[in-house]
């Protein structure tokens, strides 16, 4: 619908053009960001079925390949800008749904405790549970409306990359967790009138009983510091290459930076979800004390945790050229790399997980010895056949100097390739 829209008239002119970020507005964020996407892709289409070229250019390959990959920049760089606006007046909307979340969870919660009370009585323990639940709830509508500009009460579990952090998620709901614990102890305590009852509910903090799950709430936070350090100082040493997105996703728990799914952070969340679970389970039935989080069941979130650090160790990798070779069409004669020519740069790691989309392909470079060659797009049905994550194809520019001459490739993170030594002939 939306590139029928496109095709029947393009974007609207007027005083809401998807240029406001109102949320209410029909033309806003998301409209113009929606509309500008569809005559993207518009355009990049006819321009792969060979239509919409100048009489100028078309007598030309190389001409016309440039002209099409520089009218695709700008209409991408008008998308992402369009993107970002965009994720920028939904992250501002955010902390609405997050403050109604975390209130449905405190009616849901209510209701809870209301049907299982019928039979058994109303007791003190529901009655600290109820109240630690509105502690919790009134604290987390605070954040979120002090961080109402960057997410609500989601702004601690973004990272630097505008993504969910499944280690700072993780880490959170851990914390969250074992802090209502303790208020519904310490409502207990307060509404306790005898002495020994006063103890018991002391005792139950020890460390003792809650040994499990004190242990792996130090581990999933040491976790959650140690990956932002870990990612932090690859990035820095161009080991690993990071590209910011244009709004965080609830699907970036369980996924990469380019949205395929990884097992590391699946089998994280999804283990310590279960043991949430079961110590959630288990403050119930025991109120009086810390969850006591069976040891198999706390190794078990340790290795899930450990495997998840071995992952982010291994991921990523820096770019690399295996080689470059002279471009042949059919027909061609065999001849050396010579200016004017195109060139094929073989190699992996050219487009960086989450650098798909056109105004991230369109920053790609490649140095010719002294020369910077951006590299071209060249349009298919659904995509671009360049660049490729393991394949670029450049022109060598007349500019440079016959003989050997060092390529290399600095990807849209900014991370340069190794040097790859080419003779280029007259």
């Amino acid at each position: 619908m939306a590139v029928q829209e496109a095709r029947q008239g393009g974007e609207q002119v007027g005083a809401h053009g998807g240029g406001c970020t109102c949320g209410d507005c029909p033309h806003g964020a998301r409209e113009g960001h929606r509309r500008a996407v569809a005559a993207f892709l518009v355009k990049r289409d006819g321009f792969a079925a060979g239509e919409g070229l100048p009489a100028a250019v078309a007598h030309s390959a190389s001409a016309s390949r440039q002209w099409v990959s520089d009218e695709l920049t700008q209409s991408a760089d008008a998308v992402a800008e369009r993107g970002r606006a965009e994720g920028g007046a939904w992250l501002a909307r955010l902390w609405h749904r997050t403050a109604f979340a975390v209130w449905g969870g405190f009616v849901v919660l209510l209701l809870v405790q209301a049907l299982t009370a019928i039979g058994a009585g109303w007791t003190a323990a529901r009655t600290a549970g109820l109240l630690a639940a509105l502690v919790v709830a009134g604290a987390l509508s605070a954040a979120s409306w002090f961080h109402r500009a960057r997410g609500g009460a989601l702004a601690p579990v973004i990272g630097e990359d505008n993504r969910l952090s499944t280690s700072r998620a993780v880490a959170v709901s851990w914390v969250l967790f074992v802090a209502y614990a303790v208020l519904v102890l310490a409502g207990r305590l307060a509404a306790a009138s005898d002495h020994a009852e006063r103890d018991a509910l002391i005792s139950g903090l020890e460390l003792a009983r809650g040994a499990g799950v004190v242990t792996v709430l130090a581990v999933v936070c040491a976790i959650a510091v140690l990956v932002r350090r870990v990612v932090g100082l690859r990035v820095l040493g161009q080991r690993l290459q990071k590209i910011p997105a244009d709004r965080p996703r609830a699907a970036d728990l369980l996924t990469d930076d380019a949205g395929r799914g990884t097992f590391a952070d699946i089998q994280y969340v999804a283990i310590s979800a279960v043991a949430l679970v079961f110590a959630a389970v288990r403050l119930a039935r025991r109120p009086d004390q810390l969850p006591d989080l069976p040891w198999g069941l706390a190794v078990v979130v340790l290795i899930s945790a450990a495997t998840y650090l071995a992952g982010k160790y291994a991921e990523g990798g820096r770019p690399v050229i295996l080689s470059v070779v002279r471009s042949r069409e059919a027909g061609d004669l065999d001849a050396p790399i010579r200016t004017g020519d195109d060139i094929e740069i073989r190699g992996a790691g050219f487009v960086p997980p989450g650098a798909q989309t056109a105004d991230r392909l369109s920053r790609m470079v490649v140095r010719i010895g002294p020369v910077n060659v951006h590299v071209p797009l060249v349009p298919v049905t659904g995509g671009f056949s360049n660049p490729t994550d393991t394949l670029l194809t450049v022109p060598v520019p007349v500019d440079v100097e016959p003989g050997r001459v060092e390529v290399q490739v600095v990807t849209a993170a900014g991370v340069e390739t190794n040097a790859c030594v080419v003779d280029v002939t007259d």
